[in-house]
C-alpha cells in the first residue's frame, strides 16, 4: 500500500520532476505552434530591451578623395521589464493514494509518479492555454491577464500610436470591385512601412479572424470570383470555407481562429487581427529562471514541477507547476486591425 514517505523518493525532486515536466509532449493553441516568439532565457527577473531609432536615407554621389557623408547615430534607448509568474497547484491527499498497491510490472513508486504526472500535464495544459492568451495580447500589442487587465501595452511602452483599425465593410450589399483587395494593399503597405527593415523576403502576414468576419469574408462575392478557377479551392467555390482553417487571399493568410468555447480565449467575432510571421525578432519570449534555490542565477526554462510535501502533519503534497514568462512586441506599430463592418 502507497505511503506518505514516498515523496522522499529522488523521483519526486525539484530537478527531476522539472525535466519530467518538459519531456512531456507539448500542447499548443494555434499561436503556441507557429513558433514566432524567439526564446530569451534570462538569468534575473527582468529583461532588458534595447530600442534603437535608426533610420535609411539616400548616399549622395562624391567625387573621388572627397571626405565621406557620415552615417547618422540611431537614438539607442535601452528598457528594463520584469517578468510574470503563471502558477498553479493540485493538492493530493493521503486518502487518494492508499488503495495504490503494486500490480503486475507496476511497482507501487511507478503508479505514484504516474499519478503525480497527471495532475502535472492537468496543471501545464492550464498554464500553456495562460501562454496562449498572453501571445494572442502580444500579437495584437496589448498583453493581458486572465482578468483582462493589461501586464504590458508595447504601443504606450515604445510610444507608437496604434495603427488604426481597418472597416473591411463586408457587408455591403454593392460592394465596389476590388474592394477588399484594396483594403489588403492597406494594410501590407502599412505594415511594410512600419517594420523598419524587421520583415524579409520571406515574411507572411496573418489575418486572424473571428468567426462572423471570416463567415462574411469567405462568401463575399469578391473573394468567391477570384477562386473560382483554382482547383484546390472546392470550397470558396461552394461559397463557403471550411471553419476554423485558412485560405491566403490578397497576399494575406486567413485564419479562422478557435480560441475557447467560453470566449476567454479568442478574437472578436467581428475582428481581424495582423501580425507577421518569419520577420526578424519582432516577438520574443524572455523566460525567468523558477523560485527554488536550484534555479537560482541559471538561465530560465519553460516550466517547473515541484513537490512541496505537508512537513506538519504529513496528510498531502502539494503539486506545482511555475512559469515566468514575458512576452514582448519590439516593433508594435506593424500590428494592425481591421473590423467586418
Amino acid at each position: 500500500m502507497a505511503h506518505m514517505d514516498i515523496f522522499n523518493d529522488d523521483a519526486f525532486s525539484t530537478v527531476e520532476l522539472t525535466g519530467a515536466l518538459n519531456r512531456v509532449p507539448h500542447k499548443p493553441g494555434f499561436l503556441g505552434g507557429l513558433g514566432i516568439f524567439t526564446p530569451k532565457p534570462v538569468r534575473t527577473l527582468t529583461v532588458s530591451v534595447e530600442e534603437q531609432a535608426g533610420k535609411l536615407s539616400l548616399v549622395p554621389v562624391t567625387e573621388r578623395g572627397a571626405p565621406l557623408p557620415q552615417a547618422e547615430k540611431g537614438k539607442r534607448k535601452i528598457r528594463d521589464f520584469r517578468t510574470v509568474r503563471v502558477a498553479k497547484g493540485s493538492k493530493i491527499r493521503a486518502d487518494e493514494i492508499q488503495g495504490i498497491r503494486a500490480f503486475g510490472q507496476e511497482s507501487e513508486l511507478k503508479q505514484v509518479q504516474d499519478e503525480v504526472m497527471s495532475r502535472m500535464t492537468d496543471l501545464r495544459n492550464d498554464v500553456d492555454l495562460t501562454h496562449e492568451n498572453m501571445m494572442l495580447g502580444a500579437i495584437q500589442g496589448i498583453v493581458t491577464d486572465a482578468d483582462g487587465s493589461v501586464i504590458r501595452n508595447w504601443f504606450t511602452e515604445w510610444s507608437i500610436t496604434q495603427p488604426t483599425e481597418i472597416d473591411f465593410d463586408l457587408d455591403a450589399a454593392t460592394p465596389a470591385s476590388g474592394a477588399v483587395k484594396k483594403k489588403c494593399n492597406e494594410v501590407i503597405r502599412g505594415m511594410f512601412k512600419a517594420a523598419k527593415g524587421s520583415f524579409t523576403p520571406g515574411t507572411q502576414i496573418i489575418g486572424l479572424c473571428g468567426d462572423a468576419f471570416y463567415d462574411d469574408l469567405t462568401t463575399h462575392s469578391e473573394v468567391i470570383k477570384t477562386f473560382l478557377n483554382q482547383q484546390s479551392a472546392n470550397d470558396l467555390r461552394e461559397g463557403y470555407a471550411p471553419v476554423f482553417e485558412s485560405f491566403r487571399y490578397g497576399g494575406i493568410t486567413w485564419v479562422n481562429y478557435r480560441g475557447t468555447d467560453d470566449g476567454e480565449v479568442a478574437v472578436g467575432t467581428d475582428k481581424v487581427k495582423f501580425f507577421p510571421v518569419g520577420a526578424k525578432d519582432i516577438f520574443q519570449k524572455a523566460m525567468s529562471p523558477g523560485e527554488s534555490f536550484d534555479w537560482v542565477n541559471t538561465p530560465g526554462l519553460p516550466e517547473y514541477a515541484l513537490i512541496i510535501p505537508d512537513e506538519k502533519r504529513n496528510t498531502h503534497v502539494d503539486v506545482e507547476v511555475y512559469s515566468y514568462p514575458l512576452y514582448i512586441c519590439t516593433t508594435p506599430g506593424v500590428l494592425y486591425r481591421g473590423k467586418r463592418t
